[in-house]
């Protein structure tokens, strides 16, 4: 079976076949994925594999704690306990086919990003925290034909906190499109 089509020469090969989609439950690390996928809007992933090193002497090893203090909060406890509360601490498998059926962002990186604007963040919109989401196992996107969906997943559905946060999502639009009608 091929792999992702997008994983087509190195580094990408081995970040796909080694870290892409692996859930990752470590609060420097998962900080290290936000940063790099908010530089990833402007270069590409490539560039920023190849850089990944210059990235961890520029921010101090990624180290929240030394960087920025957003704090852990009470209602928490870590950073990894917040960011993974957006899929009910497990990850979503998905069952894409096609490149072409994967969103660039859904109802939880929504949630996601406007929670981390609402404490301070800056530069975390949907679709970089959807990216996140995929870089760090919080969703399975590798494609069924790809060896990786199977090994990373079988299926789950969705968290009730998932499935919330989508028909809240479903509803403001729903009355987001009524209003704009009714003008």
């Amino acid at each position: 079976m091929p792999r992702c089509p997008w994983a087509t020469t190195e580094p990408n090969v081995s970040y796909h076949d080694e870290e892409w989609g692996v859930p990752v439950h470590d609060d420097r690390v998962l900080f290290e994925f936000l940063i790099l996928e908010g530089a990833q809007a402007g270069l590409s992933w490539t560039t920023i594999l190849k850089k990944r090193e210059n990235y961890r002497k520029a921010f101090d090893g990624f180290r929240p704690e030394k960087i920025a203090r957003y704090g852990k909060g009470k209602e928490f406890g870590t950073f990894d306990a917040y960011l993974w509360s957006f899929v009910g601490g497990k990850p979503i498998q998905n069952r894409w086919r096609r490149m072409a059926e994967v969103p660039a962002r859904t109802a939880e990186s929504n949630a996601m990003s406007r929670d981390l604007l609402r404490r301070g963040f800056k530069f975390v919109g949907s679709t970089i925290c959807y990216a996140l989401m995929q870089a760090t196992g919080m969703v399975n996107d590798h494609l069924v034909t790809c060896p990786r969906h199977a090994e990373l997943g079988g299926i789950r559905q969705r968290s009730s906190r998932s499935q919330r946060i989508r028909k809240e999502e479903q509803k403001t639009t729903k009355m987001t499109e009524g209003s704009a009608k009714a003008t």
